[in-house]
């Protein structure tokens, strides 16, 4: 087996598909502005540490999405999202990741911030990523996110929000808990944002729950998903996992999100190795990178250590996500010579 150190794993140029732009902030851009917008730090480092960030396992993954309320309270006018957009993708080109996309949901971020319409969250995001691609070679697209957890008719606005801005956003996104908030009512919303021309990826198949891979099922026969976030649960169901691969629908693997919201007990549980020799298509991601405190390249490095992926693996999970990346040829395809 190819032996691989965590320089060559930096240097390997990647895609990530599944990234949390509102859960992307640096370390020292948290720690600088948490004061600014009125948040009261604690007096230790590690104070600090245990207030917005996770770098140990959770109890459940509703558990840490409440942990991501702290890091929101930062996110609290135009200048800091577009400057958080614009270092999201500098240090995603600095971990070696030439084609981004990034998601935020409007809602999430516009909560407690008066002054903060989607309008103006997405233009300030815009700006910040416009402004990243005139010093870092790399294609970055937007995906709007739907929260489940809101009323129907309060997602009814984020999608037609999402369709006005179609021009600037790849595609539509249903993320939060799944638990309890059944997939299906949202259908009409996604066929019509999918028949608008975005495309559609769907977090499912992420909390360990029986009913886990019947929702992925779900998302991509009732919502039209041509991705699924996460999709790890179907190695619960052999007949979904071959729908999956049937479909070849990509799942965007995130292996330190999947061990910190306990998606899976220990790293060696994760079911990558598996659903890889099962034919389905997987791409490797961060998810929060700034929350979790990590970069794509540690989920690279917990791979390579504990599942033995190999070069040639992180290679073929690359053309994966290149091809299955929603961002128009036009623009990824300035940088296919790297990952083919």
């Amino acid at each position: 087996m190819q032996k691989l150190f965590s320089q060559n794993i930096r240097d390997l140029l990647k895609v990530d598909l599944h990234r949390h732009l509102d859960c992307s902030v640096r370390w020292s851009t948290l720690i600088e502005l948490a004061p600014q917008v009125g948040i009261e730090l604690a007096p230790t480092s590690q104070g600090q540490k245990d207030q917005f960030l996770i770098t140990s396992p959770m109890k459940d993954l509703s558990s840490v999405l409440n942990k991501f309320l702290n890091a929101q309270k930062v996110l609290a006018s135009e200048e800091i999202l577009t400057r958080v957009a614009y270092e999201a993708c500098e240090d995603a080109y600095n971990d070696g990741i030439r084609v981004l996309e990034l998601r935020y949901a409007p809602t999430f971020i516009a909560e407690g911030h008066q002054d903060l319409d989607y309008d103006k969250i997405h233009l300030a995001f815009v700006k910040g990523i416009e402004k990243a691609k005139k010093h870092f070679p790399m294609a970055v697209g937007l995906i709007c996110i739907v929260q489940r957890i809101k009323s129907f008719e309060l997602a009814e606005k984020v999608v037609d929000f999402a369709i006005y801005h179609k021009d600037s956003f790849l595609a539509l996104d249903l993320a939060d808990n799944e638990e309890g908030f059944d997939p299906k009512p949202f259908a009409p919303l996604f066929q019509k944002a999918k028949k608008a021309g975005l495309h559609i990826t769907i977090h499912s198949g992420e909390t360990p729950n029986d009913l886990a891979a019947k929702w992925v099922k779900d998302s991509v026969e009732i919502l039209g998903a041509e991705r699924i976030g996460h999709g790890i649960q179907i190695v619960r169901d052999p007949q979904v996992m071959q729908f999956i691969r049937d479909r070849q629908i990509p799942l965007e693997v995130c292996p330190i999100s999947n061990y910190l919201t306990q998606s899976f007990p220990t790293y060696e549980q994760h079911p990558v190795r598996e659903l890889l020799k099962q034919g389905i298509k997987i791409t490797i991601n961060s998810d929060d990178p700034g929350v979790f405190a990590t970069n794509l390249s540690d989920d690279y490095e917990v791979l390579h250590r504990v599942h033995g992926f190999t070069q040639e693996e992180f290679r073929l999970c690359n053309q994966n996500a290149f091809n299955a990346s929603f961002i128009p040829a036009k623009q990824k395809d300035l940088f296919k010579q790297d990952f083919f």
